[in-house]
This record gives structure tokens, C-alpha cells and sequence, in this order.
């Protein structure tokens, strides 16, 4: 008799995986060819050619204004960069890597005496019962983590990211 409890329960368990739905989802539609991040607005748009495809409220380092330039300064990078990577693992649910720091970041952190910092990505939620109010992050861009589950499907690695003041 527990044999039997046992490989239905194992059974229904496995009935009830295959039911919940993945973070990672399908997309079909047009290529994104640029993301643009406005920080002081706390937007994002992803953009085929001119044409907005989508748009999201985001939230950034703890220290938002002005140009990351060191590691541990909570600011959010401005500038051009690329999506550069892609992790599945996150502690943030999913994640974009953007190729923070250039080849000038890294000159500017050097001059000051300082590293530049790095480890920048789009990102979901650490604990998505949480509301997130603010910028919380080290210098990442957060969103919600059903955003950054069309985020993850919809942007490719070597799509340009303008990151706006």
C-alpha cells in the first residue's frame, strides 16, 4: 500500500511540473535592435528600429544620478554598451549582462585610483512577494520578474543598450 501511495503521489507531482508555467518564454515577433533606458523617468523601452515593441518601469542603483564610475557607488552606468550575457541562474530570477566596463570606464576608475566595478545587469526580483519601492540595486536595472521574463526572451546578446541620465 505505500509503494502504490508513494508512486501516485510521485506520479501527480510530476502531472503538476509539467503544469506550472517556466520563466522562460517564446518569442516570435519582431527583432529588438535597441533597448533605451531613461533613468530619471525609470523607464525602459525595447525598440525595433524606431518602433517602441514594448515598455517598462524599472528601478536602479541606490544612488542613481550621474555616471558609475567606481565599484560600490550604487550608480547606474549612462552611455552605449551591448547585452553582452545571459543567466538563467539568477538570484534575481533571470538576467542581461551589459558589457559594463568599456575600455574608457576602466580608465576613469584607474585615474581615480579605484576599480570600475562591474557585474551591471537588466534583472528581475530577489523575492518577488516583496513590493520593491525605490532604487534598491548595486548599480543593476530591476524589474518586475514577469518583465524580465519577456525581457530575457525578447533581447539577444549583441543588442545595443543607450543607458540615459
Amino acid at each position: 500500500m505505500k509503494r502504490r501511495t508513494l508512486i501516485l503521489g510521485g506520479t501527480a507531482l510530476v502531472a503538476l511540473g509539467a503544469c506550472s508555467s517556466s520563466k522562460f518564454k517564446r518569442y516570435n515577433g519582431p527583432e529588438v535592435t535597441y533597448v533605451v533606458v531613461n533613468k530619471q523617468d525609470r523607464r525602459m523601452w525595447l525598440l525595433h528600429h524606431d518602433r517602441v515593441l514594448e515598455e517598462y518601469d524599472i528601478m536602479l542603483g541606490f544612488a542613481p544620478v550621474g555616471h558609475k564610475q567606481i565599484e560600490g557607488d550604487g550608480k547606474t552606468p549612462e552611455g552605449t554598451y551591448v547585452i553582452d550575457r545571459r543567466n538563467p541562474n539568477s538570484r534575481f530570477h533571470l538576467s542581461l549582462g551589459i558589457s559594463y566596463p568599456n575600455e574608457l570606464d576602466r580608465q576613469r576608475a584607474e585615474e581615480l585610483g579605484e576599480k570600475p566595478g562591474g557585474d551591471i545587469f537588466i534583472h528581475g526580483q530577489k523575492d518577488p512577494s516583496r513590493k520593491d519601492k525605490g532604487d534598491w540595486t548595486w548599480g543593476c536595472i530591476a524589474v518586475r520578474n514577469k518583465d524580465i521574463e519577456n525581457i530575457y526572451a525578447m533581447v539577444r546578446d549583441g543588442t545595443p543598450i543607450l543607458l540615459n541620465p
